[in-house]
């Protein structure tokens, strides 16, 4: 089911998003207001080395005002297919490149005001790649076992959203 948009108006447009405010008409006939985050998507990988090795980036988030423990990710270009999304972020952001790629489905991350749809992947069969973070990424490539990534799921020490559904999403097939 969707609501009819009365009226839609851009509010802001930055390098990454835009927010747009619409108008909608409710069933009742009142009108509410809603501002949208729109988002071209997104990928993240758990990238897992033939060690069982899980990689990670601690990355400096401004606003949360926090370094954290995440799953390489980053935003699809223009036409970019999300495959080929994760390929470049993997080696941007950990220097690696996967031979093997799991598809491990897609989820929204803020439904509640934003369309930004981000599609999971697990990397395995990891190689050294050469790539090269964007201006504005402060981070740092970590690798740690399996056991203890769990571990930091179950004990709320990784806060990241994209990363405790992407490790669900993965579960599955390490336990394989």
């Amino acid at each position: 089911m969707s609501l009819p948009v009365q009226r839609s108006q851009v509010v802001f447009e930055g390098r990454v998003f835009r927010v747009r405010r619409d108008w909608v008409a409710r069933a009742d006939g009142r009108v509410t207001v809603w501002d949208i985050v729109e988002h071209p998507g997104a990928v993240t990988m758990v990238p897992v080395d033939a060690e069982g090795q899980v990689w990670f980036v601690r990355q400096y988030r401004h606003a949360v005002g926090e370094t954290l423990l995440e799953f390489p990710a980053g935003t699809l270009e223009p036409d970019e297919e999300p495959l080929a999304c994760a390929q470049r972020e993997l080696a941007e952001e950990i220097g690696r490149a996967a031979a093997r790629w799991t598809q491990l489905g897609a989820f929204y991350l803020a439904p509640g005001y934003s369309s930004e749809r981000m599609v999971a992947f697990l990397a395995r069969d990891l190689s050294p790649a050469t790539g090269h973070l964007d201006a504005d990424e402060i981070l740092r490539p970590e690798r740690y076992p399996l056991a203890q990534v769990d571990e930091w799921m179950r004990t709320g020490r990784i806060r990241d959203a994209k990363t405790l559904a992407a490790w669900l999403l993965a579960k599955p097939h390490l336990t394989k």
